[in-house]
């Protein structure tokens, strides 16, 4: 994908609105683009995480003990719990369809979360909104 492409694809995620035009340079740098097939897991429940990934296109079931409990869309991030707090997967997820993500490793993240505040809040605020929303499940 060539990198106008790739900006193009950055500016139209939520999450990275307020970021200029040197910001989403830099964050495509520290992002890959991939295409997974219907049906595969990108995380499982239980199992260390590595990645964070933001859903372009496409679609993700989420599952918390086997029950499905959310489906994400364009513009949607998973992966942030494992990667802030150190431990295991909160949940199962996996595309729905042919799904384009894009995905951020351990190392990158935190330096996301580090170089781009209004990232690191948007982040947190989506965080909070899942432990509230887990609360009102369990």
């Amino acid at each position: 994908m060539a990198a106008n492409d790739k900006m193009d694809e950055l500016r139209r995620v939520p999450l990275f609105s307020g970021l200029g035009k040197r910001e989403l340079a830099e964050l495509g740098t520290l992002a890959d683009e991939i295409e997974v097939a219907d049906g595969r897991a990108l995380t499982r429940e239980g199992e260390s995480g590595h990645e964070f990934f933001v859903v372009l296109d496409g679609h993700v079931s989420v599952e918390i003990d086997g029950r499905r409990v959310a489906e994400l869309g364009p513009g949607d991030f998973l992966g942030e719990i494992a990667l802030i707090d150190g431990k295991s997967r909160t949940a199962t997820t996996r595309a729905v369809g042919a799904t384009k993500l894009l995905v951020v490793g351990h190392r990158e993240f935190h330096q996301l979360m580090a170089d781009f505040p209004t990232v690191q809040t948007a982040v947190l605020q989506a965080l909070a909104a899942r432990v509230r929303r887990n609360e009102q499940l369990g």
